[in-house]
This record gives C-alpha cells, sequence and structure tokens, in this order.
C-alpha cells in the first residue's frame, strides 16, 4: 500500500491511498468520508457534487458524495449530525484508521478502517462505531456507498422455490417508503433479483432483507460488488433490511446495515464490508444479463477473488 497526503477537488488534508491496481482517497479536513474509490487511473465510482467541492466547516449536513458511515433507525437530528469538522487520519504499515470526533447531539463515535489489498482491485472496509455517552443506545451500523449517474444497482432476493407443502412461510420482507413508487421503469422486478436504474428522476427507494451478503453496482463497463456478512435471526431496522437502495435526479446509493444491538457505555460494534472492482462487465438489462455477466464476478467476491 502507498500512501501520501493530497489535495483533492479543493480540499486540503486529503489522503490518497493505492496498490496499483485501486486508488482510494480520504477526506482529512471532514468525515469520516472516502470520496474517491476507483481502478488506478479511471474515473472515480462514487458522485462528487459540484455544489460541494472544497467546501468545510458549515453547521450543516452535506451529501458531499463518496462512502460515508451513520447509524439506524433514520432520525432528522441523530443521523443528519454535520461532519463538516476534521477527523484524525492515522497510518499504519497495512491499513488506514479514521477516527471522527464523538458527535456532540448523539454521543456516538465512528471509526473506520480500510485494509487494501496488496495488489488486486479489493479492499475491507470495517466501520465502527463507539457509545461514549454514559447511558446505553440502541442503533446499527448503517454503510452508504453513493454511486455516480448513470448506472444500475443490484440485489437479490433469498433462493427461490416452487410451492410445496414445506414452503408455507415467508422467507423474506420487501420494505417501502411512502415516495416509493413500484410502477416506476427505473424498477426491474425479476425473479432472483431487482434491479434500480439512475436517472435524472425523483427519490425511489426500498429495503430487503437480503440473505445473499452482496450488492452490486454496474456503470460504464465496471462493476463495484460489495460483500457483507448477514445475520440470521438477528433484528435488523426497517421493518428487517439488511440493505436498502436509493435513488435521485445525481445519484444512487448501495446501503448495507447491521442488525441492531443495544450498545453499552463504552461499548463499540463493527460492520465490515469487502469491496470489489470488475473492468469489462456490461450493464445489465435484464435478469439474464445479471445470470450472464454479473454473478461470475460476485461468486469470485464471495469466494474471496
Amino acid at each position: 500500500m502507498q500512501i501520501e497526503e493530497t489535495t483533492y477537488q479543493g480540499w486540503a488534508g486529503c489522503y490518497r491511498l493505492t496498490n496499483g491496481s485501486i486508488e482510494l482517497i480520504i477526506t482529512g479536513s471532514f468525515g469520516p468520508r472516502i470520496i474517491r474509490f476507483g481502478l488506478a487511473g479511471s474515473h472515480n465510482e462514487f458522485v462528487e457534487l459540484d455544489e460541494t467541492l472544497g467546501r468545510v466547516g458549515t453547521d450543516e449536513w452535506h451529501l458531499y458524495g463518496g462512502h460515508r458511515f451513520w447509524h439506524a433507525p433514520e432520525h432528522s437530528v441523530r443521523t443528519y449530525q454535520p461532519d463538516n469538522q476534521p477527523v484524525q487520519v492515522e497510518p499504519y504499515a497495512d491499513y488506514v484508521h479514521i477516527v471522527q470526533p464523538v458527535e456532540t447531539a448523539t454521543g456516538i463515535q465512528k471509526e473506520i478502517d480500510i485494509y487494501p489489498h496488496p495488489d488486486a482491485a479489493q479492499v475491507t472496509i470495517v466501520h465502527r462505531l463507539r457509545n461514549r455517552n454514559l447511558w446505553a443506545v440502541e442503533l446499527a451500523p448503517w454503510a452508504l456507498s453513493v454511486m455516480a449517474p448513470g448506472g444500475r444497482a443490484i440485489t437479490p432476493l433469498p433462493p427461490r422455490a416452487g410451492h410445496s407443502p414445506d414452503r408455507l412461510l415467508p422467507t423474506n420482507t420487501l420494505s417501502m417508503w411512502s415516495y416509493t413508487d413500484m410502477s416506476d421503469p427505473r424498477w426491474t422486478w425479476g425473479r432472483q433479483h431487482i434491479m434500480l436504474e439512475q436517472t435524472a428522476a425523483a427519490p425511489q427507494k426500498i429495503g430487503v432483507l437480503n440473505s445473499e451478503g452482496w450488492l452490486a453496482h454496474a456503470r460504464d463497463g465496471h462493476l463495484f460488488v460489495k460483500t457483507f456478512t448477514y445475520q440470521p435471526g438477528a433484528t435488523y431496522p426497517d421493518m428487517g433490511c439488511s440493505v436498502q437502495l436509493f435513488t435521485n435526479s445525481v445519484m444512487l446509493e448501495l446501503e448495507t446495515l447491521g442488525p441492531l444491538v443495544r450498545l453499552a457505555p463504552g461499548a463499540y460494534v463493527e460492520h465490515v464490508e469487502r469491496w470489489y472492482l470488475f473492468d469489462g462487465v456490461p450493464t445489465p438489462q435484464t435478469e439474464a444479463d445479471i445470470e450472464a455477466h454479473v454473478l461470475p464476478a460476485v461468486r469470485q467476491a464471495l469466494d474471496g477473488a
């Protein structure tokens, strides 16, 4: 891993990480935030918003873009705590540790550890929430990758099977918000997968009990896959969501969530994602395309590539 301090898009105090295959840029002036992730020498898989480039230090929460870290369930106060202050970035031999100041309104402290693979287009992201309060707090870790416009998100459903006397109970949930419109043409409702396309249109969102442990995003010949561990029997936020997909007119979010926990004072909870980036993968239009082009890469990721 190579790391250097740099200025990026008007933000001083950023850190560039590369292993020769991939490049990540961490913001030091606000966060924790991974503002860039991509193949070395190629485009950013994450969105960058022109109106916030170089901006820091305000009292309002800003989308910025990139990959961010929240705690669920979503709430107008606790979720949208501004992350506009400098973070502590600590480089080590094989990883980088990022620590945010304790959130004044919640008493929660966010940390992210980044472990790039020695040479492949892979990276492990460890998200950590610490309870700095004097009382317990119920929450769930929530990792959100804000993808550049023009792509398609893919989430699997639990394995499908035919009707039979031994299959009488449901296998998964599908959560919808007041603005979810199942007739919107950006949705593709397949038998085994759901796809969501990003266009310049109104917001859409769903949550899914994804027990398969992966999400993907296809755009411009690249396939971004992130894997996570699903915990059977655990209670997940938002009526049982382990993943959520959200889009609006400028971006698309791939979100994974951990189970709800009651975090004691001084305790912490971790949520781990592993990212993989593949080149030469066409954007799927149908479920047959997913089978042909996406699933071979996903299988590599689930096998550890």
